[in-house]
């Protein structure tokens, strides 16, 4: 995993309730991270998540894969950079990458799976067309499109 794959890169500074009693980021905490980070991403294509979304489509967006591996440790007061880009585009589903960064040294790397929602049934909908676009027109590394 490299900086350079990442088109969208977003900053933080671990607080001092993100570390553990080792006085390392708590495992759990990487997952905050990367929502964060998704945040920013939805709001870098120009959907501001959730009512560039919610109210616009009518649809949500539901986690159904979370996964993450660690490869070194952060720790209290350490910068961070947190990449987020989509990887695969599918009719209703939508894979992210995510890494952590201290400075060139990637700590982290993770994979969110999302799902877009129909809130009145509770079924997987597809996604709109100008989501779609936005997401390709974004991303320097072109994600796969199974969206068929």
């Amino acid at each position: 995993m490299e900086r350079d794959e990442f088109t969208l890169l977003h900053t933080l500074r671990v607080r001092w309730a993100e570390v553990d009693r080792q006085g390392v980021v708590f495992n759990a905490n990487y997952f905050l991270y990367f929502d964060v980070t998704i945040t920013e991403y939805w709001r870098a294509i120009g959907f501001d998540y959730p009512d560039g979304i919610v109210k616009k489509f009518g649809t949500d967006i539901f986690a159904v894969k979370a996964g993450a591996e660690f490869h070194a440790s952060a720790g209290y007061d350490d910068v961070l950079d947190i990449g987020c880009r989509a990887t695969r585009v599918g009719r209703s589903s939508l894979r992210f990458r995510l890494g952590v960064f201290r400075g060139k040294e990637p700590l982290t790397t993770g994979e969110l799976v999302y799902v877009n929602v129909d809130l009145g049934t509770r079924k997987s909908a597809p996604w709109p067309k100008e989501l779609v676009s936005a997401i390709f027109a974004f991303e320097k590394v072109r994600p796969d499109d199974v969206s068929d």
